[in-house]
Parts: structure tokens; sequence; C-alpha cells
């Protein structure tokens, strides 16, 4: 089997899913290759000749090779200007080399002028036309060889970024190959069969559609039974490891699937029924050990939605040897100074929180479970301690009007010391969500895969009076323009915790 993670997301780090994939698939018996086409298909992009004449192509495309160098190299980062520049410069090159086929490709995005990823009927259409799509040079090239010995093939759908070229993919496959096997799942793909509406319109093109963990239904496709509960460690060792848009090996490791809250009432998890499911504390810790001696990684990403506080624990006692980062929630572990400095001292160097409301009666609207006080502490304490805080803020829920996102404004300014970097969000209601038989009217994206409606709101504070808002009044308030300016452009908290300074784990 060929698994493939296809363009376009961050390439700054390995794909965790075809990693553990591949890892359950050969561990019983199964040969598996596995294709970064993403980061494949970027690097190709980004050594094509630029034939724009503006300065800034021309400009750009001559310090290519020095710009890649630079996003490898630790010292850029320390350097903010250098490394906005080097991001800047290499996301002209691929929006530039893209154009003619009517896309504009991106260090973080992928858009089309005519097609969009939410209409199944563009999907198709990427599918009969895949030479349309800009990658198209670089995979009818690389695919060959690699499909040459195999009997299916299954793709990562995880972004929206990425529908358009995986079907342009698929299409391709199909005409070079029509019986040949093509599966696909992936986050996305997920939440496209959790609508309760679903029917696939891709049976002409797609044999198997998997939803969730996909690592027992490949196994039943090659004709293998896995063992109740059994454990494999994630497999990086053929991707291309060195090839990262980081300084150094970002190692990315999933220690559950869900989250261990699922209360919040914004939630796409809990729209979507999705459960949570753990690895053991046990397994993390010999996993992420095997894992760090391996391959050295500069930095380990937890991926979960929300780190378990007896993961938190076990990590605090238990360190991986190198720094780390994720996200967590605001709870009372992170209310004991003492534990924040035992976080700090196991390496790590940035925590992402969800605090969304600086109001209490929207988070309490939301089912968030945090106290505005215990929030204040928890800031603080991380701050003290020397770990980075990336703060995540959703603006314009059913419970908040202009009043509560000015109480918002009044936490973070009183924070911002211990606030490094912000995501400002708009609130998106899930289409199937609870909230949507009350005040959704109708599709937010038009399109069949829409996964989201648009929504009345009972205070009148619609989307417009919200970005408004956060453009006008929020981010120029002095302390938060300051936060704001923090953010690495395209990369953002993939990035972020360089630009907070790696540093040796105390011993």
């Amino acid at each position: 089997m060929l698994l493939i993670f296809p363009p376009l997301a961050k390439a700054c780090e390995p794909p965790a899913g075809v990693a553990r994939l591949a890892a359950s698939l050969r561990a019983h018996g199964q040969q598996c290759h596995i294709l970064d086409a993403n980061l494949e298909g970027q690097l190709w992009l980004l050594h094509q000749p630029v034939t724009a004449s503006d300065t800034w192509s021309r400009r750009a495309g001559k310090g290519r090779s020095r710009n890649l160098a630079a996003l490898r190299d630790i010292a850029t980062y320390q350097a903010p200007d250098r490394y906005r520049r080097a991001v800047s410069d290499l996301n002209r090159i691929l929006a530039v080399s893209s154009t003619a086929s009517g896309a504009t490709v991106g260090l973080a995005d992928y858009q089309h002028t005519t097609l969009s990823p939410l209409r199944s009927a563009d999907l198709l259409a990427a599918a009969h036309e895949p030479e349309q799509n800009p990658f198209f040079p670089y995979f009818s090239l690389r695919l060959p060889e690699l499909l040459a010995d195999v009997g299916a093939v299954g793709f990562s759908l995880n972004y929206l970024s990425q529908a358009l070229c995986t079907f342009a993919m698929i299409g391709y496959i199909k005409k070079c190959h029509p019986n040949m096997r093509i599966v696909v799942g992936g986050g996305l793909v997920t939440s496209w069969m959790h609508r309760p509406d679903w029917r696939s319109p891709f049976e002409s093109l797609v044999d198997d559609l998997i939803s969730g963990p996909g690592e027992e239904p490949l196994l039943a496709l090659s004709g293998k039974a896995d063992k109740p509960g059994s454990h494999i460690t994630p497999d990086y060792s053929t991707l291309p490891l060195k090839d990262y848009f980081s300084p150094g090996l970002v190692l990315p490791y999933s220690a559950a699937d869900g989250c261990y809250w699922n209360r919040c009432s914004f939630c796409p998890e809990r729209a979507e029924g999705n459960k949570y499911r753990p690895v053991s504390t046990s397994h993390v810790l010999s996993d992420l050990k095997l894992l760090v001696e391996q391959s050295r990684p500069v930095l380990v990403h937890l991926l979960d939605n929300a780190i378990s506080p007896s993961l938190l624990c076990a990590l605090a006692e238990h360190p991986p040897i190198a720094p780390w980062y994720g996200f967590a929630r605001i709870d009372e572990h992170l209310a004991d100074p003492e534990f924040c400095h035992s976080l700090k001292r196991s390496g790590c160097i940035m925590l992402k929180v969800g605090l969304e409301s600086g109001d209490q009666g929207v988070l309490d609207r939301m089912g968030k479970g945090i106290n505005l006080g215990l929030a204040s502490q928890v800031l603080n304490n991380l701050k003290n301690a020397g770990i980075s805080v990336y703060c995540y803020l959703l603006f314009g829920t059913p419970g908040e009007t202009l009043t509560e996102a000015r109480h918002t404004l009044k936490f973070v300014v009183r924070h911002h010391q211990a606030i490094t970097f912000l995501n400002l969000a708009v609130f998106n209601m899930p289409l199937h969500g609870e909230e949507a038989a009350e005040y959704g009217d109708k599709l937010f994206y038009e399109g069949d895969l829409s996964l989201y409606t648009a929504f009345r709101h009972p205070g009148e504070w619609d989307r417009r009076s919200v970005r408004n808002f956060l453009e006008n009044e929020f981010k120029r308030h002095p302390a938060i323009a300051a936060i704001v300016r923090n953010d690495p452009p395209h990369f953002s908290s993939n990035h972020a915790a360089f630009l907070c300074g790696i540093q040796q784990i105390s011993p």
C-alpha cells in the first residue's frame, strides 16, 4: 500500500497520521510506502523558475535557497525581521508559481479562483482534469515509480486546503491505473461522514472512505487482523526528516483521539460525536523515549486537542528529554505554581490554551468549565515559570455581544505580560451542533460539503460587527497590538516555540 499526505498543509513537521498507519501496517507484515507529497510538492514549486517580472518576485526567486536554509537555521528565529522576510519571500514564490493554474498556493493554504473544496462537483472536476492542478507536473512524474508495485493507495485528507489536490491526484491515478484501489480517510473525511445526511458523492473514484482512526480499517482491507488493545509506536523512519521547514526535526505525537473534556457547546468534536480514545500513559512515555532517542528532535509537538492532566503529570515526572509544547486546558493543575515549574523543567517551552473569552457568562454558556479567577492564576503561573502562552480567543458566539467582547479585551490587557501569542477566531456554528437548530438559518459556505451554518445572532452581533471590533478596537490597543505582532506569519503556532527560544532542559 502507498500512503499519501497530499498538498497543501504547513510543511514544518512530518505528518503524524500516515506515520501511525504505516507503523500499524508494517507491524502486521504489510508492505507500506509513505509519500509526503505536501512537502515534496512545495519544494518542487519552490525550485521552479520564477517568470514574474516584478521586483519582489525576482528577489524572492534569487533568494530561495538562502531562505529555505534560513528556515532550517535556529538563529533565524532570533532575528524576527529576517525570519519574516524569509517566510514572505518563499510564500511569494509559491503564489507566482501557481497562478497560471487558477490556484494560489501558499505555505499554509491553497485557494482556487473557481473550484471550491466545499462542493463535491468541484472535487470531481479536479479529478477529471488533474493536469490543471499546479502540482500536476510534480506528481505526474513522482507517482509512476511508486505505483508500479502497490495494490492500493490511501490518502490522508485532513484539511480543506488539501481537498482539491487530493482529488486531482486520485483522478490522475485512476486514469493511469483504473483498477487501483483508492482509500481516503483523515480528519476532513471523518467530519463529512459524521453529517447525518451523508451520502458519498465519490463512489466513481473512491473505493473506501474511512471515518476516525484508520489502523483497524486499513488492516481489514489488507486482510490482516489487529489484536484488541494492541499498541504500536508511530514510524517516521521513511519520511524525509531533514527536509521540513523548521530548524531541526519537530516530532509530532498524538496521545489521544478526541477530547477528554468534550463539553464545549461550540466544539465540532462534540457535534460530530467523536469519542475520546487515549493512549495509555505508559505507552506514551515509552513511545516518546524511543522516538526521541531514534530521531533526536529539536522539539516534540503533542497534537492532542487537550493534553490530559494525567499525561501532564507524567511528563513532569518523566521528561521526554526534548523541548515540547501542546494544547492544555486551564485547570487546577496549572493553578499550582510548583507544577508549572516542574513542566518547565521537563522541557515545556509553550502551552496553547483555549481561553476563548474574558467574560464569565460567555464561558459558562459555552460549557468551557473555566473560571476567570483560575485563568488569571494559571496565566501568571505560566509566565513566572517561563512557559510561553499561545492564547486562543473566540468571538461572536451566541452568548456574546460587544459588551462581553470588551470584557475579553480588558482581560487580555490585564494579562498582556503573560500572553505571548494570540489566535483570534470568529465563531463558526457547526452545521449539526446543538445550537444550530435554534439559530442556524442557511449554509455558511455554499456547497454540499459545508460543515457550518450561518446563524441569526440573538444579540445582532453579526460577523461583520465582530470583525470591525477586532480590527478597529481590539487589535489597536497598544498592549494587544504588541502581542499580535509576535505571531509567526503563515506558520503561526507551529513556529511560535522557536521564536520563544529553545533552551536546554534543566537536569
